[in-house]
């Protein structure tokens, strides 16, 4: 089939790929326009863009799929479908009936459940123990179209998001490449969504900052929601600190919210039990192991994560 692929991150990857290697057309990429990186802000194209450029496919980094120079370069290609995964950007409804299969979304939940940008990181952080993938056709709401399959994956009590979405993507594009191999022979059929739907809507760095008040199983669940990416972090004296994932404190004292108490571990106080760092990554210096961070740190007694001491 000739299709069209639209896909910006490395989750991204593995559905590009196993298209190919199930012998489609791939017309052309559409992907994200490069972004600045790093502390010298050089513009890095998206590993999507990466790739296609090593298979040398043609690559397409419109700022705005309204534009319509764009429109009919896309209409110029006859795609039969588009393969979305990840691509970041909203299709306008002119755009939707250009290839005769439609836009086929991979998503990585069950929906209706987390309609959005960041499922994955609303599932871990919700305490889901099931999450997913579906395939769907766009239409013109938010994630709202009539669903050709689903796949069903376990949310691990240590992963983080990006150890579920890494899973995610693999089993995602096989999920994708028989929704794919339907298509083309006919035999496709999509449902309406079922169901109560939830919201899973961007997140952005402020919504990372660990909340110390909360109990520690929910703080364990956010950090883990958000890791890699944004990353989650607190303050200590004004400054910047990420932290990795924690777990609960076995036995020890008891501890103010955020109040940090060292020893051959570190631990945390939060709302109900303390936790136990894992690294952290003050400002301006490498990752480190908690127990090697707190030794050169200096702190005074009572010190306290996000807050005075």
């Amino acid at each position: 089939m000739r299709i069209l692929f639209a896909g910006t991150p490395e989750v991204a990857l593995p559905s590009l790929d196993r298209l190919l290697d199930d012998g489609h057309d791939v017309a052309a990429v559409l992907t994200r326009a490069p972004a600045r990186s790093g502390r010298k802000h050089r513009l890095v194209p998206s590993p999507i863009h990466r790739r296609a450029e090593e298979l040398g496919l043609t690559v397409l980094t419109p700022t705005s799929l309204k534009d319509c120079g764009l429109q009919a370069n896309i209409a110029a290609l006859e795609p039969e479908a588009v393969a979305v995964v990840a691509y970041g950007m909203l299709v306008p409804p002119e755009l939707l009936d250009v290839p005769a299969h439609g836009w086929i979304n991979l998503h990585f939940s069950l929906l209706p459940a987390w309609r959005g940008a960041a499922p994955v990181q609303h599932a871990i952080a919700a305490g889901d123990d099931v999450t997913g993938a579906s395939t769907f056709r766009i239409d013109k709401g938010l994630d709202t179209g009539p669903v050709f399959g689903r796949l069903t994956e376990t949310v691990r009590p240590t992963d983080t998001a990006g150890d579920l979405l890494g899973r995610l993507s693999v089993s995602g594009a096989e999920l994708l490449s028989r929704t794919f191999a339907l298509l083309e022979t006919g035999r496709a059929h999509a449902e309406p969504q079922q169901g109560a739907a939830t919201r899973a809507p961007s997140i952005g760095v402020a919504d990372a900052e660990v909340d110390w008040s909360l109990p520690a199983l929910a703080i364990d669940r956010r950090i883990r929601a958000h890791t890699p990416a944004p990353g989650a972090w607190t303050t200590l004296d004004g400054l910047r600190v990420k932290l990795g994932p924690v777990r609960e404190a076995a036995g020890g004292a008891s501890l103010a919210p955020g109040e940090i108490l060292a020893g051959a571990t570190v631990h945390v106080g939060t709302g109900s039990v303390p936790v136990e760092l894992s690294w952290v990554m003050p400002a301006g210096k490498k990752q480190m192991d908690a127990a090697d961070w707190i030794r050169g740190a200096r702190l005074a007694e009572g010190a306290r994560f996000g807050g005075a001491q």
